[in-house]
């Protein structure tokens, strides 16, 4: 069967002011104030948590950002997954695409560097869960992307192959996991990296709006049988 497997941040939700404001509340608590900014900081936010940390503790002029952001890691996911999604949305036409998908016969799943048990409550919550296949997190094997394992195990996971699989995502992260694993890899454009960011990453496609995306996949990863 074929896949197709999304990330989740910035990808399939815009999950940034939910995460910046996580980041932020540890910075407050520390006595900082708010550090990171909601729009300039988006594209670190989909980083990950520790990507965001250790970008407010530079800022601020802290020794050893990234020591700092290890030790506040947990206390971050602590107050993150008490807020999940306060401010979280899915992108204009996100489900209309995945069923869209799934009616013409495609598999689909998701790959994400959030840990796994918040993805599951995020899915949840915004009430996408039970429309993919599989789920594969941070945490979930012993590597993460940009290593292809999470990615294949998705796919597999699914019931696909991955031979007959491509990758939707949105920051060098994914396109390089894509490459790893030697499938295509369609980018989207309406997250922080905008239209010209998402093109310099040379992807197989770029996204500029979810309706096209059952087009761009039947392009990229035709299903077999298929006129």
């Amino acid at each position: 069967m074929a896949t197709v497997v999304f990330d989740l941040d910035g990808t399939l939700a815009d999950t940034s002011g939910d995460l910046i404001a996580a980041a932020n509340a540890v910075f407050r608590g520390d006595g900082h104030g708010d550090v990171l900014d909601p729009v300039g900081d988006a594209l670190t936010a989909f980083a990950g948590g520790r990507a965001m940390l250790r970008l407010g503790y530079g800022r601020i002029g802290l020794g050893d950002a990234a020591s700092r952001a290890d030790a506040d890691y947990a206390r971050f996911l602590e107050v993150y997954a008490a807020a999940i999604d306060v401010h979280t949305r899915l992108y204009p036409g996100t489900m209309d695409a995945v069923e869209a998908l799934k009616t013409a016969g495609y598999r689909v799943a998701i790959c994400t560097n959030k840990p796994e048990a918040l993805a599951r409550v995020l899915l949840d919550r915004l009430g996408v869960l039970g429309a993919f296949g599989a789920l594969i997190g941070a945490d979930t094997l012993a590597v993460r992307k940009p290593d292809p394992a999470p990615f294949r195990a998705s796919v597999e996971r699914a019931g696909g192959d991955p031979a007959q699989s491509l990758l939707v995502g949105d920051t060098v992260t994914d396109r390089d996991t894509a490459r790893a694993a030697g499938v295509p890899c369609v980018l989207v454009s309406f997250g922080p990296l905008g239209p010209d960011g998402a093109a310099a990453l040379e992807p197989a496609a770029v996204l500029a709006d979810y309706a096209a995306l059952p087009g761009v996949v039947g392009g990229l990863l035709p299903l077999r049988g298929a006129a």
